[in-house]
């Protein structure tokens, strides 16, 4: 076991004293911070669009229009009469930047619920509010013309503030849906990028002492499957080194958001940035299945890293390794959208998407225990089955160099 400590002790010294590493676990949360505050200082400052309602109506339904768009608080909108060569002369001024773009509007609104929008960029958020504001006017001018009061119109449109409560295992939390698809996200992510990153490194370090003969002196003193346990465990312990460096920096920058806000120049109190509440069984979760996910693809890893001869051949054989983990991260939508689906459920119960897809599944959902506990055992099932074959490919591959063996060969080699 002291050698298998040795190894693990030279893995995480060789990774933590680089330079690199400190670059990314330091600067990596303030960049990411930095990028979010200025994305949202950006859009608080420059939410009021400024645009030119064309009227070709005839009943004067543009200086609605403009009423309309000036109540969202989205817009600064400014009515232009519909003439020749107006749309033109509005095209000029958009280019030019004076204008955000233009709305044209016809008796077909009303009629047909049909409108224009000319604009240099085609914002989601900006189309969104125009939809809304329209759809809202068209529903007042249809009801108001079948004689209903104004008045009653007004109120009879008074938006819905819907309270969003979650109950899960028992217990009601006010968590909306964006904070719980945030949180599943952000796991999804984290989970993604850990393992392929710190499993590219296992493949990475293999593949370096293969090339340059080191590995030949290794295994003259510590077994194969101690020098790759060793390797995997190293990495590993690196990675939740940086995640705690992360949840420090996420920490700090978060009491310094108000400072941050100010230097940017946007008010402290319109930057509501806070961190979603986690439970310590969520949290316990997110830490289990990244271990088990880890030790899964860093032993394939190792396995790629054993087989292959120079960095090419490496990056070709790992394809199908990172095609795997990728199953669970693009399906993310649908984990979170319905977290009981079938689907939902069978990525959860399949060892090479489980590391993923059931950490969301419980951040996103009432998942019920057992689901969580029979993830929890195939996944080890697999780690034990995996381990075992890419041990049985690492002992051979190690030594092996020239052109990468075929299906048939690596079959041979877990035979042997």
């Amino acid at each position: 076991m002291h050698k298998v400590w040795a190894i693990i002790r030279r893995e995480f010294v060789e990774r933590v004293r680089t330079k690199w590493f400190w670059i990314s676990a330091v600067l990596g949360p303030v960049l990411f911070a930095g990028i979010i505050v200025f994305q949202i200082v950006q859009s608080l400052g420059g939410a009021v669009r400024n645009i030119a309602v064309v009227d070709s109506s005839s009943a004067g339904l543009g200086q609605r229009v403009v009423e309309a768009l000036e109540a969202s608080g989205s817009f600064r909108a400014t009515l232009v009469p519909s003439h020749a060569g107006v749309m033109d002369s509005l095209k000029d001024v958009v280019e030019s930047k004076r204008l955000n773009g233009f709305l044209i509007v016809t008796n077909d609104l009303v009629e047909t619920g049909r409108a224009e929008y000319q604009a240099s960029n085609l914002g989601m958020q900006t189309i969104e509010t125009l939809q809304r504001t329209l759809g809202r006017l068209v529903v007042k001018e249809r009801l108001e013309q079948k004689g209903v009061n104004p008045t009653v119109v007004d109120w009879a449109q008074i938006r819905i503030a819907l309270d969003q409560k979650k109950i899960s295992r028992g217990k009601t939390v006010a968590e909306n849906a964006a904070q719980s698809f945030f949180t599943a996200y952000m796991m999804a992510i984290l989970l993604f990028m850990a393992i392929l990153l710190y499993g590219v490194n296992v493949m990475s370090s293999v593949l370096e002492e293969k090339t340059n003969r080191i590995i030949e002196v290794l295994v003259s003193s510590v077994r194969p499957f101690q020098l790759m346990l060793g390797k995997i465990l190293g990495a590993g312990s690196v990675s939740f080194f940086q995640f705690v460096i992360w949840g420090v920096s996420a920490r700090v920058l978060l009491s310094l958001r108000g400072p941050i806000a100010r230097a940017l120049g946007a008010d402290p109190a319109s930057v509501q940035l806070t961190l979603p509440h986690i439970p310590l069984t969520t949290l316990a979760v997110f830490i289990a299945f990244f271990l088990g996910g880890f030790l899964l693809y860093s032993a394939m890893f190792a396995a790629v890293g054993a087989m292959s001869s120079n960095e090419q051949e490496a990056r070709q054989a790992q394809q199908p390794v990172t095609y795997l983990l990728m199953i669970s991260y693009l399906s993310i939508l649908g984990l979170t959208n319905d977290p009981s689906s079938t689907f939902a459920r069978t990525l959860s119960l399949i060892p090479f998407t489980t590391p993923i897809a059931t950490p969301v599944r419980w951040t996103a959902g009432s998942m019920p225990t057992w689901e969580l506990v029979a993830s929890l055992v195939i996944l080890a099932v697999g780690i034990v089955a995996v381990t075992w074959v890419a041990a049985r490919i690492y002992r051979v591959g190690i030594l092996m160099t020239g052109k990468r063996p075929n299906l048939k060969e690596l079959m041979r080699w877990v035979r042997a």
